[in-house]
């Protein structure tokens, strides 16, 4: 609200005691009309009134009288002087800043809102020409002053923190303007399209790089389980019979499917003929002496 507009109470007081005054005239006593146009021009000019969010910066002859508000209060004419009305609801602030370069000479544009309110109406109104231009002024600065000191990877990533960060250092440089910064919100950082293109490949060659090791880490599990499998069956010749008729069971699920089995393995099914083979290999190996032994992997 301006300082120069009157409120509802002080505008239905003045029209109230001109009209009174206007009737004096008209019925001929201009000596009572006198004081009620009096008063009118001295409500219209020493009556104000402030709403609840608004404090009122009054100077008496050039000099701080005081601050005044909420409510209704007077002020004398001519020699007191509304020289502000300060709103101390939350304000927002959109900013920006375009081109500039980030710590890594990234130039990106920055897109920020911060949420601010006056919290000293006095400081606000004298310490400072234009307080609200001074919070935009203040805010670009501090934006680029970030990105000049920030990598890209940490602005994309850790966004909260670079609110964090600009919120307390706008609140550093206006806490002498009365103000202080209740919070900052940085709502889009844009990078140049070639840019945009080498990260995206940067970040499908990662995932790539990713899968890959996952694949080789899953092979290698599965080496190690052939490894113990094979050691097992080396041990136990029955398991690697029982192995292959599954094997041969689950192949002849299917209908209509024909089976090539080779002759030594359905012989080495035949517990019989596996022990007449093992008893032959028993006899050649007491003829021809016993055989090399091999490393087995323990």
């Amino acid at each position: 609200m301006d300082s120069t507009t009157m409120n509802p109470i002080t505008v239905f007081l003045t029209i109230a005691s001109g009209l009174i005054g206007v009737a004096f005239v008209a019925t001929g006593s201009p000596y009572w009309a006198a004081p009620f146009l009096i008063a009118a021009v001295a409500i219209a000019t020493a009556l104000k009134m402030a709403n609840t969010w608004q404090k009122f910066v009054i100077l008496r002859a050039g000099k701080l009288r005081g601050v005044k508000g909420p409510g209704l209060f007077l002020i004398i004419p001519v020699i007191d002087n509304v020289v502000a009305v300060i709103d101390e609801r939350i304000q927002t602030t959109a900013f920006s800043a375009e081109a500039a370069l980030t710590k890594d000479t990234v130039p990106v544009n920055v897109d920020a809102i911060i949420f601010w309110f006056v919290h000293d109406a006095q400081k606000a109104a004298l310490n400072i020409t234009n307080y609200r231009e001074a919070i935009d002024r203040v805010s670009q600065t501090s934006l680029r002053e970030m990105i000049g000191s920030s990598m890209l990877s940490a602005m994309l990533s850790e966004r909260s923190a670079a609110d964090e960060l600009l919120r307390s250092e706008i609140g550093r440089k206006t806490a002498d303007w009365g103000i202080s910064v209740k919070s900052v919100e940085i709502r889009d950082v844009a990078i140049p399209v070639a840019l945009q293109d080498a990260m995206s490949r940067q970040a499908q060659a990662e995932r790539e790089k990713q899968a890959r090791v996952i694949l080789g880490s899953a092979e290698a599990a599965i080496a190690g389980k052939f490894v113990e499998a094979a050691m097992t069956y080396a041990d136990h010749p029955a398991a690697l019979q029982l192995r292959a008729m599954n094997i041969i069971y689950e192949t002849t699920k299917e209908r209509g499917a024909t089976i090539l089995i080779p002759t030594s393995m359905v012989d080495s099914m035949n517990p019989v003929v596996a022990l007449a083979l093992a008893g032959s290999d028993t006899v050649q190996q007491k003829v021809n002496g016993p055989l090399p032994t091999t490393s087995r992997p323990q």
